[in-house]
């Protein structure tokens, strides 16, 4: 679908020229999230849960995600920065913002807006697991099995979709775009080289 409308109308806001086509619209999104909140409650049922945010992306979907529980949580967040190419990671990680909570003996599920390669989120996931955690596990909005080098356990998965480079919900392309409701794929005209 492709987002905008007719040339001789000229409403097309100026967010909304970045955006190639939506991939999965703002409906579909919530339905899914909702699901999700089930199953995160369900598995979770009297358990002491602390939801781990990877800022910046994770934070739309973890605040929805949030509103969909039925059992009370604890929320903290985690920055990380990965070298590399612009559009890809080189697993070679950075923690710019760390937990203020202390994990250990807790029941941490780590949210996560998407997994591309898997480098930044395997180091991610052996670095909170020193730390002793009760159980430590992954919900992600997004996942991209095409680009995988490296098989990360992931336990709640939104959607499973391909290798474009997808903007919104949390989403950016160089900072912008986060704040679209729902999942695009970049214009053509802006996607970076080697992408």
């Amino acid at each position: 679908m492709t987002v905008g409308v007719d040339a001789g109308e000229g409403r097309e806001t100026e967010l909304e020229r970045g955006v190639g086509e939506i991939l999965i619209e703002e409906d579909t999104l919530q339905a899914r999230i909702g699901e999700l909140g089930r199953d995160v409650s369900a598995d979770y049922e009297g358990r002491d849960l602390l939801l781990v945010g990877v800022l910046k992306g994770a934070v739309f979907f973890m605040a929805d995600l949030m509103r969909k529980l039925t059992v009370p949580c604890e929320i903290d967040f985690m920055a990380i920065s990965s070298y590399g190419a612009a559009t890809d990671s080189s697993g070679v990680v950075r923690i710019l913002k760390d937990l203020d909570i202390n994990i250990s003996g807790r029941d941490v599920l780590v949210v996560e807006d998407i997994i591309d390669s898997g480098l930044t989120l395997s180091y991610l996931m052996r670095n909170l697991t020193a730390r002793k955690p009760a159980s430590l596990e992954i919900c992600a909005l997004l996942t991209k099995p095409d680009r995988r080098e490296i098989d990360v356990n992931v336990r709640y998965v939104g959607f499973e979709i391909p290798n474009r480079f997808v903007i919104g919900y949390g989403l950016d392309f160089a900072e912008r775009y986060r704040n679209l409701p729902y999942i695009g794929v970049l214009s053509p005209d802006l996607v970076p080289d080697g992408t």
